[in-house]
């Protein structure tokens, strides 16, 4: 078999539209707007009270790929904890404010990367922007402005009734207006519904009106599944047209998942480098192997791989050899049997119960072989960990 590179492709992922145009921001050390990937940020579920939990639980929402963190703040206590975990977090830290003022000036003066206010219930908000807008300048402190449909302002309910699309805008940018009288524009956006069909509305109708880079959520999304999916509609609809610079999904799930969703949904859509995917068939009448245990039984052996691999396990002799040959690493199954492909070559033929342990032990090779010619190319060492 000749030689084939695994390194990195050279040419950059398809997108399906440019990115729009925003300004620029930093949260930390994460810049935020059109000049920068699209980031992911969760919000930890950890009393911020307890410290070492909240910690914990950052660490892990980091080693998942998350690049910026939100921490609650209602009460003083909280604010109190907030030098600290904004000092020791390994990522950007953001503190979400809601009905004190007080605590938006705590936050800034604990070093918090960030401040998200919600004007709709915070305490005469509007007359405090002033002051906000100062302090956060002054510290370097970015802030979002969040607009949620459940707290939208009261004269705008009154106005349209309900949380609209048009209602969210016209909220999002009159407290955007408020602040940038103030000469202050480092501040990023967020319209929030638990409709996906509004919340796009919201979005696309605030994209229009000016050049702010926006945060995008599916608010209270729901369960696991239910959130991923509407989410990943909601998402999809709106990066899929270069709307948006940095992403939550909310769900009520551990943190951790909702990273592992976020991250999945920009892989998807060529926003971020890809790692592992797994590329399975659903099975049918024609299948002689259990194809969803095969497919499980791979992910779970390659979740901490950290390369960028196509891994493709099919189950039959009709799209298993072809798909098979396109990814870097697949399967054919039948008969009792597997042939393993790398690149497109069949590399060894392996009796069913050796498939798994097959393809795990090949992804690592290949990994070791990328890690190889990247630290080459580098002049660094490089280590891949793998299950």
């Amino acid at each position: 078999m000749s030689p084939v590179s695994l390194g990195m492709p050279a040419a950059p992922q398809p997108v399906l539209s440019p990115r729009r145009r925003t300004r620029q921001i930093r949260v930390g050390s994460v810049g935020v707007g059109s000049d920068s990937p699209v980031s992911v940020q969760s919000m930890t579920t950890t009393p911020t009270t307890d410290i070492n939990s909240t910690l914990q639980q950052i660490a892990e929402l980091n080693a998942a790929g998350c690049d910026i963190v939100r921490v609650a703040c209602p009460s003083q206590d909280d604010a109190d904890a907030l030098p600290i975990i904004a000092m020791k977090s390994p990522i950007p830290v953001i503190a979400d404010i809601h009905f004190q003022p007080k605590y938006v000036f705590a936050a800034i003066d604990a070093g918090c990367a960030g401040v998200r206010v919600n004007p709709g219930n915070i305490r005469k908000f509007d007359d405090q922007v002033g002051d906000i807008a100062k302090a956060a300048k002054d510290a370097g402190v970015s802030i979002r402005i969040g607009v949620n449909a459940g707290s939208l302002d009261r004269r705008l309910m009154e106005k349209y009734g309900k949380a609209t699309p048009e209602a969210l805008m016209e909220s999002a940018k009159w407290e955007a207006s408020l602040f940038e009288e103030h000469d202050f524009h480092d501040f990023k956006i967020s319209v929030k519904h638990n409709d996906p069909v509004t919340m796009v509305r919201a979005y696309q109708l605030l994209a229009a009106e000016g050049d702010w880079p926006l945060h995008l959520g599916v608010t209270e999304a729901g369960p696991a599944f239910q959130g991923t999916i509407k989410s990943a509609t909601a998402f999809g609809a709106l990066l899929s047209q270069g709307i948006g610079d940095t992403i939550r999904v909310s769900l009520s799930a551990p943190p951790v998942e909702e990273v592992k969703v976020g991250s999945q949904i920009l892989q998807s859509l060529g926003l971020r480098p890809k790692k592992l995917e797994i590329v399975s068939c659903p099975s049918c009448g024609r299948a002689q192997v259990d194809v969803y245990k095969l497919a499980d039984d791979v992910t779970e052996g390659l979740k901490d791989l950290t390369v960028p691999l196509r891994v493709a396990v099919m189950g039959c002799v009709v799209n298993g050899p072809g798909e098979a040959r396109e990814a870097d690493l697949g399967v054919a199954s039948g008969n009792g049997k597997g042939q393993i492909f790398v690149k497109g070559e069949v590399i060894r033929t392996v009796a069913e119960d050796q498939i798994v342990e097959t393809l795990i032990a090949e992804a690592n090779r290949i990994a070791e072989e990328m890690d190889a010619e990247g630290a080459e190319e580098t002049g660094a060492p490089s280590v891949t960990v793998a299950g």
